[in-house]
């Protein structure tokens, strides 16, 4: 079942007789903010009060576009609304973020002639999900799969350092991605996994529907997840490290995807 899209109230704080903004409930920054007001996401624009500027003027016509209140408050308020991070001077409150369920994701791509999934086993570092995000929207993946517990989900870091393509890929969030695995290959999916053996990524076939999978940045894929991959892909490696970031090894994988299924 869909969240319920309506807003929520927030809890109260004794300490200054306000209620509270959940880091949940906003986005910030221009682009974030610009995707999530063309989502319809959009409740309540707070701009800072001494910034004048096209960019500005732009998110004050798009959300008279789309019917959104706009306050203007001290760069403190922002500050605040957004645990000090970089907003640029604009937070959009939000509805929350809407995810789908495993088979509402399979029916939204359908009709997709060779659909590409990603599947995260447990990615805790909101950067790492959010630039994941950026770049699976630059190279055509259909959906993105999450567990429910033990990783981030879309919170307003993620939307942010995607740039708002959180808006335009959809996500499904699941509690046994193991079981979303066995589902995945009944609906005539081929799994891959990471690690740090297996078949070069030059090498690797992705023909049909597949589903790559980024295993968690410190201990890679649970090993009852990683029994239900099909093949293991490797990133050769030279130096001393032993791994790749996991954002950055998604990434590489995605657009060896996006190239092999140009030519």
């Amino acid at each position: 079942m869909r969240q319920d899209k309506r807003e929520k109230r927030k809890p109260f704080d004794p300490q200054n007789g306000q209620e509270e903004v959940s880091l949940e409930d906003v986005a910030f920054g221009r682009h974030a903010t610009i995707e999530a007001l063309k989502a319809k996401r959009g409740n309540k624009l707070f701009l800072q009060e001494d910034l004048k500027s096209a960019n500005i003027e732009e998110l004050k016509q798009l959300a008279a576009e789309y019917t959104v209140a706009v306050k203007w408050v001290k760069k403190q308020k922002l500050d605040e609304m957004t645990n000090h991070e970089n907003h640029q001077g604009i937070v959009l409150r939000t509805t929350p973020f809407e995810y789908l369920t495993l088979d509402e994701l399979l029916a939204k791509t359908d009709k997709e002639s060779e659909r590409f999934f990603l599947m995260l086993d447990s990615v805790m570092d909101p950067h790492n999900l959010g630039s994941m995000f950026r770049t699976a929207d630059a190279t055509g993946v259909a959906g993105i799969i999450i567990p429910k517990h033990r990783a981030v989900g879309i919170t307003p870091v993620v939307v942010k350092t995607s740039t708002g393509a959180v808006e335009h890929i959809p996500v499904a969030r699941v509690t046994n991605l193991s079981q979303a695995a066995k589902k995945l290959k009944e609906h005539d999916f081929w799994l891959f996994g990471t690690d740090m053996t297996g078949t070069s990524y030059e090498k690797w076939n992705v023909a049909g529907n597949i589903a790559l999978v980024i295993g968690n940045e410190g201990k890679g894929m649970s090993p009852s997840l990683k029994k239900e991959m099909d093949e293991l892909i490797t990133i050769p490696m030279t130096g001393h490290v032993q791994s790749l970031n996991a954002s950055v090894a998604a990434g590489l994988l995605m657009y060896e995807v996006f190239r092999k299924r140009l030519t």
